[in-house]
């Protein structure tokens, strides 16, 4: 087993991921990038080593249980161990369209925001605890924030795709139980808030570079031993739940 940390990033080959895994590596991390495409997941990979840093592709589709099996069983068998988990992958399909939306929408908005990091945190646990003092960290936004969403005069009140908006709240009460179920381990779990963020996501409408969405996750991702568990933050601390 390596005593370097391991990192893995999902949702990796591109935007805020592809991001979170250059700041990671640039602190000497070696860092899987999680991506649906490997093709995708390797041209940003080679990317990132072409600066040096330890970076490799792995496939991994959070809807996919067989990928994320592979992936588990890979990880197991070449490192033995994962010191950092960033469940970044995530989508958004809605557009405002409030009950007008789809079902179908919901449902596979909730497969990949909620499911999927459900599903990933529970296949990787077991490598997370073999590692000295495990991070998991959760990448939701503050339109998940029920206190803010409530409050007519927030900055971002107008903006409520249901979809998206509930499926990031469903993953803030996740992270809660999840560093509740941990909290006598060693391993650290929070939200992290990106802010609205220039992104595939949005269509580049957000304000903020990938270099700033990247920040409080790459802050909790690296947590020392006295550092929160089990909270929501931004790079300016903590976001109401």
């Amino acid at each position: 087993m390596s005593s370097r940390k391991l990192a893995l990033v999902t949702g990796a080959n591109k935007g805020i991921g592809k991001e979170i895994a250059r700041q990671l590596a640039s602190q000497g991390i070696t860092v899987l990038l999680g991506a649906r495409s490997m093709e995708r997941g390797e041209a940003a990979a080679c990317e990132l080593r072409s600066m040096g840093l330890d970076a490799h592709a792995i496939e991994l589709d959070v809807t996919n249980q067989q990928t994320i099996d592979d992936a588990a069983l890979k990880i197991s068998s070449e490192y033995g161990k994962l010191d950092i988990l960033v469940n970044n992958a995530g989508i958004a399909l809605d557009r405002g369209d409030g009950m007008a939306v789809e079902l179908e929408t919901i449902k596979k908005t909730f497969d990949t925001n909620v499911f999927g990091v459900f599903a990933v945190t529970k296949a990787m646990l077991p490598l997370i605890l073999k590692a000295e003092a495990g991070r998991i960290v959760n990448l939701s936004s503050g339109l998940g924030s029920l206190t803010q969403n409530s409050d007519p005069n927030w900055g971002f009140a107008g903006i409520k795709p249901i979809a998206y908006n509930t499926s990031k709240a469903a993953l803030n009460m996740m992270t809660v139980i999840m560093a509740s179920e941990l909290k006598d381990t060693a391993i650290k779990v929070n939200a992290a808030d990106p802010g609205y963020t220039a992104t595939d996501l949005n269509q580049h409408s957000g304000p903020r570079t990938v270099e700033q969405g990247a920040t409080a996750a790459v802050h909790l991702a690296t947590l020392d031993a006295d550092g929160p568990t089990g909270g929501y933050f931004d790079e300016d601390g903590v976001v109401p739940w």
